[in-house]
């Protein structure tokens, strides 16, 4: 019998013994397909669930490839029932495909006649289909093309759409290739996205994922709106798009609080698009302004719940999501599966870093103990406010002082998620603070002079999460976050991925109070970087000063 690192339990759970030899193997393997759920120093727990493996199927994993990954790494005999379920959970997807028909427009055609029957009894898909055109096909209201697939998702029969996609208006595009060339995941991506319409395409920050949008952009050579989470990304995007492509100044629009412009190429802020006016989102107008050939949703796992409604409107529009992590705290992969489209590339981080197009990363846990005065005020709070006076602890500071010390020729970023906090470490280190409220241009400014050299350490709310690029930061300390979220480590790892000239690793630090729910948290937030790979090294703060 095998000794392999993988238990794979009837339960569907999976068990990756961490020190494994072929554990970095068996991960890239089950990565695909399993989601992790917990990542302790020894064993990690993933989960095998209808989504997970409907992305693996719609990026080109079929159940066999699934089925052999188990068997090369399990290291008892995997149940046949696990077996037999996750086969027949695969084949669900695509027995119902959208469609255009010549006559009739828009139909949903069933390989399986029963499922048809099945779905079209259900009180959940009414308004959305109309007549039979014959026994495996029944025509679909054009309109209701994104809610039929969030539907006919919750009733596990998730349909694949065929039916195609309008051109948009043409506008020419093309990559500038002067002194730079696509890498070669980049244009897996590209090819992968275009080959099935729409989808998300995920790599880790620092990777390019803009590039990958604007190779996209070229290939649509069509009109595109471009959807970023702040200002600064709206910037950044115009920036790299006047560098990469062949569009000028008077061709790409900013739609932000600052201004409204509609351009063949628009890059508009999530924010600006979701702000009320006596209840009404007066800026989704956008959405209707051109006739877009391609929309790009940057950072696609913070999508605000009113893009989804409007999403599903878009479904005959070409639509592109970039993330790092298909995780969403909210619970919502099942919208971007069916309103975005379904992962269509995911590249592990460790494989692009062992390819030398991130830097190698180094995750260390800095566990503090909280005064005696501290340790009493959190016996005695609410639970509503625990992690907050564990997270904020004064006896953090210190810990923050001597990682800044130990790396003089590092540019370091410290990211936190309250104010006050964040206040006393500028303070206490004298370096300036980048909050929500920090003007745009002044935010520009301070990001110039941390990326010249001129400043060494910046301090960041939670502003740093989101598409900043600050490719000389080396160093990042995180002293406080949202909670347990995943994605929120994965976006303040990716601020400091982008490769270093001299070659060399960079560090992420967390700073947490022992024996508080400050520890829970940075270990449910821990999750998803075990799943690409990178483990964190606990120090105690004593012995690390």
């Amino acid at each position: 019998m095998p000794d392999g690192p993988l238990i794979v339990q009837s339960d569907k759970s999976l068990l990756l013994e961490a020190e494994h030899p072929d554990a970095a193997r068996c991960r890239i393997a089950i990565a695909p397909f399993a989601e992790l759920e917990r990542a302790p120093e020894h064993i990690h727990t993933y989960r095998l669930t209808p989504l997970g493996l409907w992305n693996a199927r719609a990026a080109g994993h079929d159940a066999e490839s699934v089925v052999n990954a188990l068997l090369t790494y399990a290291r008892y005999p995997v149940p046949h029932s696990l077996l037999l379920d996750l086969t027949e959970t695969m084949d669900r997807y695509g027995r119902l495909r959208l469609e255009k028909h010549p006559t009739h427009g828009l139909v949903l055609h069933a390989s399986d006649r029963a499922v048809l029957t099945e779905v079209s009894r259900s009180k959940k898909l009414t308004g959305m289909i109309g007549e039979h055109v014959d026994d495996d096909t029944v025509i679909v209201h054009a309109s209701e093309r994104g809610r039929l697939k969030q539907a006919l998702l919750k009733l596990g029969w998730p349909a694949e759409d065929h039916a195609g996609y309008v051109d948009g208006e043409a506008h020419p595009i093309d990559l500038n290739e002067d002194g730079w060339q696509l890498r070669p995941y980049q244009k897996e991506a590209v090819e992968a996205f275009w080959s099935g319409g729409s989808g998300v395409v995920v790599l880790p920050c620092g990777a390019g994922k803009t590039l990958v949008g604007a190779a996209a952009m070229a290939q649509a050579r069509a009109t595109t709106l471009i959807l970023a989470t702040n200002t600064v990304s709206v910037h950044q995007w115009r920036q790299e798009l006047l560098a990469r492509t062949n569009l000028t100044e008077s061709q790409i629009g900013e739609y932000s609080g600052e201004r409204k412009e509609i351009r063949p190429v628009t890059i508009a802020t999530y924010q600006v698009l979701t702000s009320r006016t006596k209840g009404r989102f007066r800026h989704l107008d956008v959405f209707d302004a051109r006739d877009w050939g391609l929309v790009i949703y940057d950072e696609v796992h913070l999508l605000p719940a009113p893009i989804f409604r409007f999403s599903a409107d878009l479904q005959a529009r070409r639509r592109l999501g970039l993330t790092a992590t298909l995780v969403r705290e909210d619970g919502c992969e099942a919208d971007v599966f069916s309103l975005i489209g379904p992962k269509r590339y995911d590249a592990p981080w460790r494989d692009i870093e062992t390819q030398g197009w991130i830097a190698p990363a180094t995750c260390i846990e800095v566990r503090v103990t909280l005064p005696d005065a501290e340790r009493m005020e959190y016996a005695l709070c609410e639970e509503s406010e625990r992690y907050r006076t564990a997270a904020t602890s004064t006896s953090k500071l210190g810990a923050v002082d001597e990682i800044v010390r130990r790396h003089p020729d590092d540019q370091v970023l410290i990211i936190g998620s309250y104010l006050d906090q964040l206040e006393d470490l500028a303070q206490h280190l004298d370096a300036p603070v980048i909050q929500g409220s920090t003007r745009t241009k002044q935010r520009e400014e301070l990001f110039a002079a941390f990326r010249s050299g001129e400043l060494r350490t910046l301090i960041m709310s939670r502003v740093g999460n989101f598409s900043v690029d600050l490719p000389q930061a080396g160093v990042a300390v995180q002293v406080s976050g949202t909670f347990g979220s995943r994605q929120e480590e994965a976006q303040r790892l990716g601020r400091i991925l982008r490769p270093k000239s001299d070659g060399r690793q960079s560090f992420f630090y967390t700073v947490v109070a022992r024996d508080t729910v400050d520890t829970e948290y940075a270990s449910h937030r821990q999750r998803f970087l075990a799943e690409q790979g990178y483990a964190y090294r606990i120090v105690d703060a004593e012995d690390f000063v």
